[in-house]
């Protein structure tokens, strides 16, 4: 691999900290180091002037650099010991988007319980939408941009194709507490670690969602027929049963799609409770469908591996012990607050709300599920991935849930 030395100054500034040339004297005794960036695209060679737990300073042909750990891998003689030390101060930055609401309470839970548990030794800095394009938070895991990230399967299914399993239409999943469990089962497929290990990203836990319904604007529908043609947000599953309506499914990104809906880019948008009333929908809608619950959306919270590789111990343990309490901070608060915010949302707007006959839900279940799930894992099993066995694995969590 060619090294930094042949590389222009606007490709190495990409992982370097401000790539800031340092006037430091070297060790009377050094040792050689090659810092090779986690993407694969660059690395330098030098004699390691000093390691403060979450940078480099290496002495390369460039000069003095000042590199960040979590963006490369270090061999060599000179490198120090991949665990930091139990004292170590370390902070990671998180990339989210939106705001704060329901479906980020548990990271920031999470980032709270961190901090207590190494009294202020491990930070997470949450960021909303500083850090990366919603679209883009894999990417930024994989570079080492940001060592924590929340990401939605749907937006770009061909990313994580393991993980799309959770977002087929009509799975039977009812509940927040089987969300969790089916997801948690689908992240711990080998074939799942091995799609994630793709991107350098570990899943720390899943954003459990109910089931989207659908909000809209002008005349409410009346009948199946009137969703022919509809513009209608929706990614992943709820995307296809959507279209199995007779709609036109469009994926936006959530932060973009009150806009759409007040220009008539769409004339409806499927979103879990929450993000309706997070992302502005509300104000524009005359319309809600109660019981459609065709599927929701996977987003897992991911972080880098390397990174999370490197943590102390403690800082380690601190970070997984908290998933569990951080979910369920996350499950009681959408349960109890917003979905006690949403009724009196809907009534204060006067939207009209539209029960579908039971009749009508089982056909286009019985005609949705079955060949979305069969047009998957013909796809996904075409392209090397066990998705029978993911299939399957969805299925036997939520009947053993039920």
């Amino acid at each position: 691999m060619q090294t930094a030395s042949i590389y222009s100054w606007s490709t190495l500034k990409k992982w370097f900290i401000a790539s800031t040339f340092l006037c430091v004297a070297a060790p009377a005794v050094a040792e050689s180091v090659t810092l090779s960036a986690i993407n694969g695209s660059t690395t330098v060679t030098g004699e390691l002037i000093e390691f403060t737990g979450d940078t480099y300073i290496i002495d390369s042909t460039l000069g003095p650099l000042r590199v960040q750990a979590s963006s490369v891998e270090c061999s060599g003689p000179g490198c120090p010991g991949n665990e930091l030390s139990a004292d170590s101060v370390v902070e990671w930055d998180v990339s989210l988007w939106g705001q704060r609401r329901a479906f980020t309470e548990h990271v920031e839970k999470i980032a709270e319980l961190v901090n207590q548990k190494t009294d202020g030794r491990f930070t997470l800095n949450l960021s909303y939408g500083g850090l990366a394009p919603a679209r883009e938070n894999l990417e930024g895991i994989q570079a080492g941009t940001f060592e924590m990230a929340q990401f939605c399967a749907g937006y770009h299914p061909e990313k994580t194709p393991t993980v799309t399993v959770l977002e087929l239409p009509f799975l039977g999943v009812s509940t927040l507490d089987q969300e969790v469990a089916v997801s948690f089962a689908v992240y711990e497929h080998p074939a799942t670690i091995a799609d994630m290990a793709r991107w350098n990203a570990t899943i720390l836990m899943p954003s459990p969602q109910p089931q989207n319904n659908i909000l809209g604007v002008g005349f409410p529908p009346t009948s199946m027929a009137s969703f022919n043609g509809m513009q209608i947000r929706a990614t992943g599953g709820v995307g296809q049963a959507v279209e199995a309506l007779g709609a036109v499914a469009s994926v936006i990104p959530a932060p973009q799609v009150a806009e759409a809906l007040r220009d008539g880019t769409v004339s409806a948008v499927a979103f879990a409770p929450h993000a309706h009333m997070a992302f502005g929908t509300l104000d524009s809608g005359v319309w809600w469908t109660t019981n459609l619950n065709p599927g929701t959306t996977n987003c897992p919270v991911v972080v880098n591996t390397s990174a999370l590789e490197r943590l102390p111990s403690v800082h380690r343990v601190a970070l997984l012990s908290s998933v569990g309490e951080a979910i369920d901070y996350y499950v009681d608060n959408y349960n109890g607050a917003t979905m006690d915010a949403w009724g009196p949302a809907l009534a204060e707007r006067d939207i009209v709300e539209i029960t579908i006959n039971d009749e009508i839900t089982t056909a286009i279940n019985r005609e949705v599920a079955g060949p979305a799930a069969s047009a998957w894992i013909s796809e996904q099993t075409a392209a090397g991935y066990p998705a029978q066995d993911l299939y399957d694995l969805v299925k036997d969590v939520v009947a053993r849930t039920n």
